[in-house]
């Protein structure tokens, strides 16, 4: 499926994806960081993000690593990274939210003008 295909993306699974932009992360750490870029208007319940996360997997945007640093039990955590596919999805999220984003200054309709 090409990357269009997917959006508009819901505001929650931006967020996700946003958050593995920068580098691998647990499922803790992703709730965590979708709370503060959100301003904490997206809340992430355990079920909802495992949720999201298994659908990100199934569509290829997404895939499992292990963390080799864990040292807290005898587990490897899994760590949640994007694939080239989720970076494309990505990527053409931002550059829809651009131009509705460059479509409002266009038309100037902030404070009424």
């Amino acid at each position: 499926m090409e990357a269009q295909e997917y959006l508009p993306l819901t505001e929650t699974s931006f967020f996700i994806i946003l958050s593995l932009a920068t580098a691998p992360k647990h499922g803790y750490a992703i709730m965590k960081e979708v709370e503060a870029m959100s301003e904490k208007r997206v809340v992430l319940a355990t079920g909802t993000l495992y949720s999201a996360l298994r659908r990100m997997l199934e569509d290829d945007w997404i895939e499992r690593v292990m963390d080799n640093n864990s040292e807290t039990d005898n587990r490897e955590r899994k760590l949640y990274q994007l694939t080239r596919n989720g970076r494309r999805v990505l990527e053409a999220e931002i550059s829809r939210l651009r131009k509705l984003v460059d479509l409002t200054e266009l038309h100037d309709v902030r404070e009424g003008r």
